[in-house]
Formats: structure tokens, C-alpha cells, sequence
């Protein structure tokens, strides 16, 4: 979710920085002092900040594990286990994580943007962690149990979320 930005200048301000949203637009407060050059990269740590919060707002943890529990219905047989499905915004590299030890999967919220076939994807991959722990040759066949997982991967390179293996 991008919002506008509204800036405001004060020479009362010595050295803070703050931020809030009123009516959907996000207010930042500076030092009239600092150059557009110095806020640049403060103002954007505080806008990422509040819209990793908005994010997380609009993200549902059950309906995510709801369809993950599908997914494994489908195309696992219903065997697998975990102790928790939900989305999290620290994760700008990846678009899912899965710790098979604790049976924890985690999957980005810049993925909740995405068409459902490539949601379903991420968690047939993540689900597939479960089973086998690294991308060997079994984990590949339980990933591909998924019918549109080429179509997803192709659509992951597209927007850069897929290493090319070569």
C-alpha cells in the first residue's frame, strides 16, 4: 500500500524525526536544518516502517493457514504437520521460509499481491519443506504434485522472487 507523502519543516525540531498517518497520507516532522539529501534515507526507513504496520493489518494469519491446510489436503494427502502458518514483512528477499525443526512457515506479505496461483505455489513449497528439508530431486517431486508450479516459478523470475537455475 503506497501512500502520499506529506513533508513538514520546523526550526523548533533539532534533531527528531516523526511520522504519522492522518487520513491516509503519512505526515513526517523534521528539523528545517536537514537537507532533502540527509531525510531521504530517514524519511524512507519511517515510510517502510508504517507501511510494513499497514501491511500487517490487512494480512489474515487463518485464512492463510485455513489454505494451507487445503493445499495439504490436496496435494499431500492431509500428512503433513506444522505448529504455525502466518505472513510476516521482514522478509524482502524471500517469499516464504519454513524451519522443518519447529514446523514454522512463514511467508512474505509482498506475496498476498500476488495472483492465488502463486500464493498456493509458495505455500506448496514451503509445505514441501516439511517433508524434505533442501531443494533435492524428492522436493522438487512433491513441490511439482502442484500443477501450475512452473507457471509460478515463471511468474516469481518475472517480478525477481525466483533464482533462474542454470
Amino acid at each position: 500500500m503506497r501512500m502520499d507523502i506529506k513533508m513538514i519543516r520546523s526550526d523548533k525540531r533539532i534533531r527528531s524525526l516523526s511520522a504519522q498517518v492522518v487520513d491516509g497520507e503519512i505526515i513526517v516532522r523534521a528539523p528545517a536544518h536537514l537537507s532533502d539529501a540527509e531525510l531521504a534515507p530517514l524519511v524512507a526507513r519511517l515510510v517502510a516502517r508504517i507501511e510494513r504496520r499497514a501491511a500487517r493489518a490487512t494480512l489474515d494469519d487463518d485464512a492463510l493457514e485455513a489454505r494451507a491446510r487445503e493445499l495439504n489436503r490436496q496435494y499431500f494427502g492431509g500428512k503433513l504437520r506444522w505448529q504455525s502458518v502466518r505472513w510476516v514483512t521482514n522478509q524482502e528477499r524471500r517469499h516464504g521460509s519454513c524451519t522443518p525443526a519447529d514446523g514454522t512457515i512463514r511467508i512474505s506479505h509482498r506475496v498476498v499481491k500476488m495472483p492465488r496461483f502463486v500464493q498456493d505455489y509458495v505455500l506448496v513449497h514451503e509445505l514441501a519443506h516439511l517433508l524434505e528439508p533442501n531443494h533435492s530431486p524428492r522436493f522438487w517431486r512433491a513441490v511439482n504434485r502442484y500443477p501450475r508450479t512452473e507457471r509460478a516459478r515463471g511468474y516469481l523470475m518475472a517480478v525477481g522472487l525466483e533464482e533462474v537455475e542454470e
